[in-house]
């Protein structure tokens, strides 16, 4: 691809969801999501690959299908309220259906078949972006819409936590098992958000932080299987050492960045008096335990038969840009101390 093509659709990237965090009015929003939709296909599908071919195509028609609902359900809402402003989308049926639209955008469970499949087609690199900058705009709207839907947002938000721990129990594949990932910490951020929508910001950042940590070290590392891991060490001794911490900090274990989230939403859960729906969300976290465990466990604790030439390559120099990894990583792991500055700034 062109350097000058690539760079207008980065621009256009961030133009679209810079218009979108600006907006007030619906078509305006829409036009915002719309042009970082059109901006990231061609960057999905630039590699000519069927599989890519494929992943691109399925992502067209789930953002199509989305942007439709949505603009329906906008234009709807101007009909029966006269109100194109996004917080003063007030009528119960057209405020459900955008919710819908935006899960439908986003990957929310039961709404998510098109994520692992799509995000099984993509190199690491467009991964990361369909994983982290591709959640922005639809949850800029989603946190402007009015708190009327709490029982739709909560039963996504623990179908998601629930889907994102069981799908990804019998994954080999790093993308797959990362797509599952990213359904279960989207629905943490649901369960938030209809009570503590700063919390739920929170959450978004810390998750954007760990996962492109760990979508750039299995970037570094080359691999896309749970079998290709375990050569790893050879590659970079120090950084497959890291990783296992990384992943755990994904799972929300204590005392690690991803930690911080996690017990500020079921503490929220508990105080509204959702205590079935906290222990289901801390049970699905389990689940979600288990496949980091593994991938920690092919990383860490496994050697694959080796000769001496497979021990050079930590050796050798690597072109590989590592500044946004070492960033990423430091501030997965070690995050969690500055939670009281984090809770202040957004005044949680």
């Amino acid at each position: 691809m062109s350097p000058y093509i690539f760079s207008a659709l980065c621009l256009g990237l961030g133009l679209g969801t810079t218009i979108t965090f600006a907006s007030s009015h619906w078509l305006l929003a829409w036009m915002g999501i719309e042009m970082n939709t059109l901006a990231i296909l061609p960057l999905m599908a630039q590699f000519h690959h069927p599989r890519a071919i494929e992943a691109t195509t399925k992502y067209f028609l789930a953002q199509a299908t989305a942007a439709a609902v949505l603009l329906f359900a906008t234009a709807t809402n101007a009909w029966l309220t006269g109100q194109w402003n996004i917080q003063q989308t007030s009528h119960p049926i057209p405020t459900t259906m955008i919710i819908i639209a935006l899960a439908l955008k986003m990957g929310l469970a039961p709404l998510h078949s098109w994520l692992p499949e799509v995000l099984q087609g993509l190199d690491l690199t467009t991964g990361l972006i369909l994983s982290t900058w591709q959640k922005l705009a639809p949850f800029a709207l989603m946190l402007q819409l009015p708190n009327t839907n709490t029982s739709i947002l909560v039963f996504l938000g623990l179908t998601s936590t629930l889907v994102g721990g069981w799908g990804g129990l019998n994954q080999t594949q790093l993308r797959k098992i990362l797509a599952y990932s990213s359904i279960a910490h989207l629905g943490w951020m649901m369960l938030a958000l209809p009570f503590y929508p700063n919390l739920t910001l929170l959450a978004l950042l810390t998750y954007i932080t760990m996962t492109s940590a760990t979508f750039l070290v299995f970037k570094y590392m080359n691999s896309t299987t749970i079998n290709t891991l375990t050569i790893s060490w050879t590659n970079a001794p120090t950084l497959t050492a890291i990783t296992p911490v990384i992943l755990l900090s994904l799972a929300g274990l204590p005392p690690l960045t991803g930690f911080l989230p996690k017990l500020m939403i079921l503490s929220e859960l508990t105080k509204q008096g959702l205590g079935l729906t906290a222990t289901l969300a801390a049970f699905s976290a389990l689940l979600s335990l288990y496949f980091y465990l593994r991938l920690s466990y092919a990383m860490a604790l496994t050697i694959s038969p080796n000769t001496t030439i497979s021990l050079t390559p930590w050796r050798l120099t690597s072109l590989t840009l590592t500044l946004p990894l070492a960033v990423s990583t430091t501030l997965a792991i070690l995050l969690l101390p500055l939670t009281p500055p984090l809770t202040t700034m957004l005044s949680l």
